[in-house]
């Protein structure tokens, strides 16, 4: 009796907190087809004509096929950036042990919780010469994605065992040889995880390209909200249906790749 007791208050607890992701979910979806005096009364019902002609005003007036190809630029700088160079440094905080890749090691950590300096960001970005450009905006969202990729690489690089390492020092392999023909190709489903974790998180990053992005031809997808959210008035049929734009790539892309994501974390977690 006590344990039916404790699995329905487990149950209404997880509806309760599912409900928080789903009703505002499907208040966008269904606003997406009203008219803008539906829409902006924010309540679940269905729209008494489906406006599909929202998502075609949204895609001509909003640049939407522009947006797309600037995220699809940022998302895969960010993915190439912040997997190459995270996997390079955790087989090195692995391999070498010692004082110094510990410290390292937590330095890494420590950018996991540390937050991002604007005003010291902006202003490095200008000296650069990389203020209001996509290479600017890639390098400031791989160093913020660079410590969780470091963090799930070397969680798993830390359970291959060392004996393979010795036999292709034997078979005459250099360092080189060593991570490309030996470690990389076990590292797979930690290189499908950071992948789709990163490409999430540059897909929907909104702050940083608001920042540092001057000018809207250049705006990713998130960005582009603004064409139909403003200060003085807002047509929420579009924002919604602008918003279901640009979660719809992402959202195809976590599903399919759920799996993977699923072994990634796993991978590391037990020593074999």
């Amino acid at each position: 009796m006590k344990r039916n007791r404790k699995s329905i208050i487990l149950s209404l607890l997880c509806l309760g907190l599912s409900s928080l992701v789903i009703v505002p979910l499907m208040l966008m979806i269904l606003g997406s087809f009203q008219t803008a005096a539906e829409a902006q009364r924010f309540t679940i019902r269905l729209p008494e004509n489906w406006l599909f002609s929202n998502y075609v005003y949204v895609y001509r007036a909003g640049r939407i096929a522009n947006a797309f190809r600037n995220s699809i630029i940022v998302s895969l700088g960010v993915v190439g950036i912040s997997v190459i160079f995270s996997s390079f440094a955790a087989f090195v905080i692995s391999r070498r042990r010692g004082k110094s890749s510990k410290i390292l090691y937590h330095v890494f950590l420590l950018g996991m919780i540390a937050p991002i300096q604007v005003i010291t960001t902006f202003g490095l970005l200008r000296i650069t010469n990389l203020l209001g450009t996509h290479l600017g905006v890639i390098l400031v969202i791989s160093a913020m994605q660079i410590p969780w990729c470091v963090f799930i690489f070397t969680g798993f690089i830390n359970t291959v065992p060392r004996s393979l390492d010795e036999a292709a020092y034997i078979d005459g392999a250099n360092v080189w040889h060593l991570f490309f023909r030996v470690i990389l190709p076990l590292l797979k489903p930690v290189v499908a995880t950071c992948v789709v974790t990163t490409s999430m998180a540059a897909w929907n990053e909104f702050m940083i390209p608001l920042y540092f992005l001057n000018t809207s031809a250049r705006w990713t997808l998130p960005l582009t909200v603004f064409n139909f959210f403003g200060r003085y008035g807002s047509s929420w049929n579009y924002v919604f249906a602008n918003l279901t734009l640009t979660a719809v790539p992402i959202t195809i892309l976590y599903v399919y790749c759920q799996k993977y994501i699923v072994k990634g974390l796993t991978a590391g977690s037990v020593k074999g």
